[in-house]
């Protein structure tokens, strides 16, 4: 006769309560949002890829080496991707929002106006946002509620 033993039993796991599914226009609006930053971010990496003359010019303006540009394509670039691919999309998120805030203090040390500081934070929450429309474990890691 077999016994079992609890000491040696796997404790089985139990996922955690997903948010209700999001209406369809909340969804198509979170695809929007998800889209917007993505397609610039997208744009913005192939850019520092391809190197022409005003993305070298503007990367050293700001105080980076030219040995640099490529390096930040495809960082960029990765994690854009990572950030579309739907099981992938919150380590995604992550990694732009540290990116974005790379940003954020290289436009503060330069010195540059508020646009281009607020850029990317705008960025950053659209990104966010349009995860949370668009993804229940999001909504049930942040459950927003009306008091």
């Amino acid at each position: 006769m077999i016994v079992s033993n609890p000491v040696y039993e796997r404790p089985t796991a139990t996922a955690a309560p997903l948010a209700p599914p999001s209406s369809k226009a909340a969804i198509w609006t979170g695809r929007v949002l998800s889209a917007l930053p993505a397609l610039f971010l997208l744009m913005d990496g192939g850019m520092k890829l391809a190197k022409p003359d005003f993305v070298v010019k503007a990367t050293t303006e700001l105080g980076y080496s030219e040995a640099v540009i490529v390096p930040l394509g495809i960082v960029l670039t990765l994690a854009t991707i990572l950030y579309l691919i739907p099981r992938t999309a919150v380590l995604g998120a992550i990694l732009l929002t540290g990116y974005l805030g790379g940003a954020v203090d290289v436009h503060v040390r330069v010195g540059h106006g508020a646009f281009e500081i607020l850029f990317p934070v705008v960025f950053g929450i659209f990104l966010w946002l349009g995860l949370y429309l668009r993804d229940a474990r999001v909504r049930s890691l942040v459950p927003l509620r009306s008091v």
